[in-house]
């Protein structure tokens, strides 16, 4: 199995936060999970900048994107990053409790790459998060990262 790449996971809610992170634990793929509270927070890991001047270059293979957060919904990360060259190949699974159509139609139309409600039981969001981190971070592909000028 190939070593898994880096998440970012981008969600305010401390609960889900520590659910994802547990069952992302039990497929082995947390020691490489970048958490931001915020999409503001989100966009300044990306960008190097702030807080995250000083991490090392790349990028991670998946974001995992909730709509609903303070600062800086989810839309408008997705739609800066999608508007991005440098971030515009990045993976972007939107994970949200949000079931309404306007949030998925305008997700896709923004350009994620998979929009996911989460499940409401514990035991079966727990297997959704399972999937998505071995999918989106062992076994997809990512695009090879540009070299900057």
């Amino acid at each position: 199995m190939n070593r898994p790449g880096k998440i970012l996971l981008v969600e305010d809610n401390r609960c889900d936060v520590e659910l994802i992170l547990a069952a992302l634990a039990k497929s082995n793929l947390t020691d490489e999970v970048v958490v931001a509270q915020h999409g503001g927070e989100a966009l300044d890991y990306l960008h190097r900048r702030g807080a995250f001047c000083a991490r090392p270059p790349g990028n991670p293979v998946v974001v995992l994107l909730d709509l609903k957060m303070p600062v800086m919904n989810g839309l408008e990360v997705l739609r800066q990053m999608k508007g991005d060259d440098d971030l515009r190949m990045i993976p972007i699974v939107v994970l949200t409790a949000s079931r309404e159509d306007a949030d998925l139609a305008r997700s896709y139309e923004l350009g994620a790459n998979s929009y996911v409600v989460k499940p409401a039981k514990i035991e079966r969001f727990a297997d959704v998060i399972r999937h998505l981190g071995m999918f989106w971070a062992v076994v997809n592909e990512p695009p090879q990262q540009r070299a900057k000028p």
